[in-house]
Protein backbone atom coordinates (compact mmCIF):
# COMPACT_ATOMS: atom_id res chain seq x y z
CA UNK A 1 0.00 0.00 0.00
CA UNK A 2 3.11 2.55 1.14
CA UNK A 3 4.47 1.76 -2.45
CA UNK A 4 1.63 2.60 -4.16
CA UNK A 5 1.02 5.74 -2.54
CA UNK A 6 4.42 6.22 -3.34
CA UNK A 7 3.58 5.32 -7.04
CA UNK A 8 0.68 8.11 -7.37
CA UNK A 9 2.28 10.89 -5.35
CA UNK A 10 5.24 10.78 -7.90
CA UNK A 11 3.10 10.34 -11.13
CA UNK A 12 1.09 13.45 -9.43
CA UNK A 13 4.06 15.19 -9.32
CA UNK A 14 5.44 14.67 -12.79
CA UNK A 15 1.49 15.42 -14.23
CA UNK A 16 2.07 18.85 -12.01
CA UNK A 17 5.28 19.34 -13.52
CA UNK A 18 4.34 18.73 -17.06
CA UNK A 19 1.24 20.56 -16.70
CA UNK A 20 3.31 23.72 -15.84
CA UNK A 21 5.62 23.60 -18.28
CA UNK A 22 2.79 23.50 -21.07
CA UNK A 23 1.33 26.11 -19.67
CA UNK A 24 4.38 28.11 -19.61
CA UNK A 25 5.43 27.28 -23.17
CA UNK A 26 1.83 27.89 -23.78
CA UNK A 27 2.41 31.76 -22.41
CA UNK A 28 5.83 32.32 -23.94
CA UNK A 29 4.13 31.37 -27.68
CA UNK A 30 1.46 33.63 -26.99
CA UNK A 31 4.03 36.78 -26.27
CA UNK A 32 5.70 35.68 -28.67
CA UNK A 33 2.69 36.71 -31.22
CA UNK A 34 2.16 39.76 -29.36
CA UNK A 35 5.51 40.98 -29.80
CA UNK A 36 5.19 39.75 -33.58
CA UNK A 37 1.68 41.21 -34.12
CA UNK A 38 3.02 44.39 -32.59
CA UNK A 39 5.69 44.63 -35.16
CA UNK A 40 3.02 43.91 -37.62
CA UNK A 41 0.90 46.32 -36.15
CA UNK A 42 3.71 49.54 -37.08
CA UNK A 43 4.10 48.11 -40.67
CA UNK A 44 0.53 48.67 -40.80
CA UNK A 45 0.72 52.35 -38.79
CA UNK A 46 3.55 53.10 -42.30
CA UNK A 47 1.17 51.94 -44.64
CA UNK A 48 -1.12 54.45 -43.69
CA UNK A 49 0.60 57.39 -42.05
CA UNK A 50 4.12 56.96 -43.44
CA UNK A 51 6.81 55.55 -41.88
CA UNK A 52 8.49 58.87 -40.00
CA UNK A 53 5.13 58.50 -38.02
CA UNK A 54 5.08 54.48 -37.31
CA UNK A 55 8.93 54.84 -36.35
CA UNK A 56 8.01 58.06 -34.15
CA UNK A 57 5.52 55.64 -32.23
CA UNK A 58 7.63 52.63 -32.06
CA UNK A 59 10.73 53.90 -30.57
CA UNK A 60 11.67 54.37 -27.05
CA UNK A 61 12.60 57.04 -25.56
CA UNK A 62 16.53 55.53 -25.57
CA UNK A 63 16.22 54.30 -28.28
CA UNK A 64 19.03 53.47 -31.06
CA UNK A 65 18.53 53.77 -34.93
CA UNK A 66 21.41 52.32 -37.14
CA UNK A 67 21.22 53.37 -40.77
CA UNK A 68 23.22 52.90 -43.55
CA UNK A 69 26.60 55.52 -44.14
CA UNK A 70 25.69 56.71 -40.92
CA UNK A 71 26.82 56.97 -37.30
CA UNK A 72 24.21 55.21 -34.60
CA UNK A 73 20.88 57.57 -33.97
CA UNK A 74 20.65 57.45 -30.04
CA UNK A 75 17.79 58.44 -28.49
CA UNK A 76 14.24 59.77 -29.02
CA UNK A 77 15.01 63.12 -30.44
CA UNK A 78 17.33 62.47 -31.94
CA UNK A 79 15.70 59.47 -34.34
CA UNK A 80 12.76 62.56 -34.20
CA UNK A 81 15.03 65.14 -35.63
CA UNK A 82 16.44 63.24 -38.21
CA UNK A 83 13.29 61.16 -39.67
CA UNK A 84 11.51 64.62 -39.72
CA UNK A 85 14.52 65.94 -41.67
CA UNK A 86 13.18 63.78 -44.47
CA UNK A 87 10.30 63.59 -46.67
CA UNK A 88 8.73 60.21 -46.40
CA UNK A 89 5.27 61.58 -48.40
CA UNK A 90 6.95 59.70 -51.52
CA UNK A 91 7.66 56.34 -50.82
CA UNK A 92 5.56 53.57 -48.33
CA UNK A 93 7.72 51.22 -46.65
CA UNK A 94 6.20 47.90 -45.33
CA UNK A 95 7.38 45.04 -43.23
CA UNK A 96 6.83 41.36 -42.19
CA UNK A 97 8.10 39.38 -39.24
CA UNK A 98 9.82 36.20 -40.00
CA UNK A 99 10.40 35.54 -36.20
CA UNK A 100 9.33 37.25 -32.83
CA UNK A 101 10.91 35.88 -29.64
CA UNK A 102 10.52 36.78 -26.57
CA UNK A 103 13.06 36.43 -23.33
CA UNK A 104 11.84 34.34 -20.80
CA UNK A 105 11.33 36.92 -18.33
CA UNK A 106 8.90 38.87 -20.65
CA UNK A 107 11.18 42.00 -20.57
CA UNK A 108 12.74 41.95 -24.03
CA UNK A 109 12.23 40.63 -27.41
CA UNK A 110 13.49 40.71 -31.20
CA UNK A 111 11.96 40.36 -34.34
CA UNK A 112 13.06 39.93 -37.86
CA UNK A 113 12.12 39.70 -41.16
CA UNK A 114 11.54 41.09 -44.47
CA UNK A 115 10.74 44.98 -46.01
CA UNK A 116 9.37 46.01 -49.35
CA UNK A 117 9.82 50.18 -50.42
CA UNK A 118 7.02 51.27 -53.03
CA UNK A 119 7.38 54.09 -54.99
CA UNK A 120 3.49 55.84 -54.01
CA UNK A 121 3.36 57.84 -57.66
CA UNK A 122 3.67 54.26 -59.74
CA UNK A 123 3.12 51.43 -56.78
CA UNK A 124 6.39 49.90 -57.98
CA UNK A 125 8.92 48.45 -56.41
CA UNK A 126 11.99 50.18 -54.99
CA UNK A 127 13.55 48.29 -53.13
CA UNK A 128 13.33 45.30 -50.06
CA UNK A 129 16.03 44.21 -47.96
CA UNK A 130 15.73 42.26 -44.16
CA UNK A 131 15.40 44.08 -40.96
CA UNK A 132 15.95 43.53 -36.88
CA UNK A 133 14.34 45.40 -34.37
CA UNK A 134 15.12 44.79 -30.48
CA UNK A 135 12.46 45.54 -28.19
CA UNK A 136 11.59 46.12 -24.48
CA UNK A 137 8.42 46.08 -22.50
CA UNK A 138 7.89 49.76 -20.96
CA UNK A 139 6.27 50.70 -17.70
CA UNK A 140 2.66 50.78 -20.15
CA UNK A 141 3.17 47.38 -20.81
CA UNK A 142 3.97 48.19 -24.31
CA UNK A 143 6.46 46.86 -26.35
CA UNK A 144 8.75 49.38 -28.11
CA UNK A 145 11.64 49.55 -30.33
CA UNK A 146 15.14 49.70 -28.42
CA UNK A 147 17.23 48.96 -31.56
CA UNK A 148 16.33 49.08 -35.23
CA UNK A 149 18.33 48.35 -38.42
CA UNK A 150 17.84 46.98 -41.67
CA UNK A 151 20.15 45.96 -44.90
CA UNK A 152 19.49 46.30 -48.37
CA UNK A 153 18.79 43.68 -51.20
CA UNK A 154 17.20 39.95 -50.79
CA UNK A 155 19.43 38.42 -53.56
Amino acid sequence: MKTLHQTLTIICILLLILNLTACNSKKQMNENEVLANTDRLYSTLSAEKGMNTAFLAMFDPAGVLLRKNHPPVEGFEAIRTLLLSENDSTFTLTWEPVLAKVAASGEMGYTYGTYKLFDKATDSLMGDGTYATIWQKNSKDEWKAMLDTGNAGLK
